[in-house]
């Protein structure tokens, strides 16, 4: 697909979650999103009517005619942010090649938890802690100014893929996070900021819910953390407000009695045909569920022989949706495909969990800091991959359309705990344009010009961290808004 047409495919995705989860939604809004990828569209209306369709919805957008943010003083500590980045650049960048060369699975994360340890060991004022909460590559270190005051967080991602090494940039996303954690701390020193800086190292992301697990076992709770910031590599679009689904994981096995598939089939349940019978019906479902509804799953045991019938058949199945609550009412339908099979050929059905994620819900509040640090980072010149700008729009209805990912993540069920940031950053592709998940962003993800990248995210993320720690009513403002999303998405899940 051309950018475009994944630009249209995505906003049309977005549009009917809208209208199905933010009622009332305005058709100039959707419209001026349109435009704003350069697909042709009405004229939009005047930003008058915006503005109030947004206080509509309990947020506040900036006018179209004020989104320039170059016209707009520069924030606070974007020098010195910036400029304590550069400075450690250097020694950063091995640890980053470290971990990206040796990749390494979930909780086996041996060689990339070391090397961090090690590296925030060496770091004036941080104490250390490694193999945390019962978790042997998970580690945490703290920066505590003895005052009390907000407590930011960074996350710390380091495991790899099976077979393809880090082609989710997660040493990249460790840097950024190291870098913004960092600097935060510097510049609490050098300001004399009350208050604590932290970073969890969070094993597992790909699959095994090491975040889950460090949430269950208080990890965020018994250091009081107020907001959960961290950065996460694609090749599209530089966002502030990524979405992710709701995700969930299971085993599915059929359980039989074998028999002679020519002397006597009738003597049989045969288990392979409950599977295949639910794997069809399956297919058909997909005709009646929600754009953003996705099932994927595979066999993995179809039987020994083809002259049996099977006693026994397996296989693994994922299903996303948008939300907590949308992706309980697809797990019903699905989960009554498979005891269709069960009831049609008379087999036994097991169906194991094995992971579950929530959606990311991210912070508006936050997004704005976190965007208005990042914009006077881009470089002038255009993006040579993502024409005609990097910059993040200031209108964040258009900024969540561009973050809008149908991938999951753990930190989903850190944003129903606390306020959360998980922004998007782009790096150039390699040649066939591939991103996360392909060998070929692996490579990409190992380059120079990835790890200056995630630099960039990093600075912004140490002023949205900056901006918590000095703004007045700013984290009351991102608590007020999580409230409001929690209200929206969590009496949903529970049926309230």
């Amino acid at each position: 697909m051309r950018v475009h047409e994944v630009a249209a495919d995505l906003l049309g995705r977005f549009h009917q979650w809208l209208n199905a989860g933010r009622p009332g939604v305005h058709q100039e809004l959707i419209l001026s999103s349109y435009h704003h990828v350069g697909i042709a569209t009405q004229p939009q209306k005047d930003t008058t009517t915006l503005s109030k369709m947004d206080r509509d919805d309990d947020y506040v957008i900036i006018s179209h005619d004020d989104a320039d943010l170059r016209a707009s003083p520069e924030p606070t500590y974007l020098s010195e942010i910036s400029s304590y980045i550069d400075s450690i650049a250097g020694s950063l960048w091995p640890v980053n090649k470290k971990i990206h060369d040796h990749p390494e699975l979930n909780y086996k994360e041996y060689i990339a938890h070391e090397a961090l340890v090690n590296f925030m060991q060496s770091q004036d004022g941080w104490k250390t802690f490694p193999s945390i909460y019962g978790l042997e590559t998970a580690w945490m270190a703290v920066y505590d100014s003895g005052r009390k005051g907000p407590v930011v967080s960074f996350n710390v991602e380091m495991d790899a893929l099976v077979g393809i090494g880090n082609a989710c940039g997660h040493n990249l996303i460790a840097s950024a996070s190291v870098a913004a954690g960092l600097a935060t701390a510097a510049l609490m020193k050098q300001q004399s900021l009350p208050g604590k800086a932290i970073l969890f190292g969070t094993p597992a992301e790909e699959g095994g819910g090491g975040k889950i697990k460090l949430i269950q076992r208080g990890a965020y709770k018994d250091h009081r953390v107020d907001v959960s910031l961290m950065s996460h590599p694609g090749i599209t679009y530089d966002c502030a407000l990524m979405r992710t689904t709701a995700y969930t994981r299971f085993k599915v096995e059929y359980f039989g009695r074998e028999a002679h598939a020519a002397a006597s089939p009738w003597l049989g349940i045969n288990a392979l045909d409950a599977l295949v019978t639910a794997y069809n019906a399956l297919s058909v479902l997909r005709q009646q569920t929600m754009p953003g509804d996705i099932i994927q799953g595979h066999i993995t045991d179809g039987g020994a022989a083809p002259n049996i019938i099977h006693a026994y058949a397996a296989g693994v199945f994922a299903v996303r949706a948008d939300t907590k609550a949308r992706l309980r009412v697809l797990k019903a339908k699905v989960d009554a495909c498979f005891e269709a099979g069960a009831k049609a050929t008379d087999a036994r059905l097991e169906i194991t969990p094995l992971q579950e994620y929530a959606n990311h819900v991210p912070n508006r509040p936050l997004a704005r800091s976190y965007t208005r640090y990042f914009n006077p980072l881009v470089p002038n010149k255009a993006d040579p991959y993502e024409p005609p700008t990097s910059e993040i729009p200031i209108d964040q209805d258009v900024d969540e359309i561009r973050g809008l990912s149908r991938a999951s993540t753990d930190q989903g069920d850190v944003s129903y705990e606390i306020p959360s940031l998980h922004v998007g950053f782009s790096i150039v592709p390699g040649p066939e344009g591939h991103g996360p998940h392909n060998p070929e962003f692996a490579v990409a993800a190992g380059t120079k010009d990835a790890f200056e990248r995630c630099l960039r995210a990093g600075k912004a993320l140490a002023g949205t961290a900056l901006d918590v720690l000095t703004q007045k009513g700013l984290l009351n403002e991102a608590r007020t808004a999580w409230e409001k999303d929690m209200e929206k998405y969590g009496k949903a899940d529970l049926g309230v």
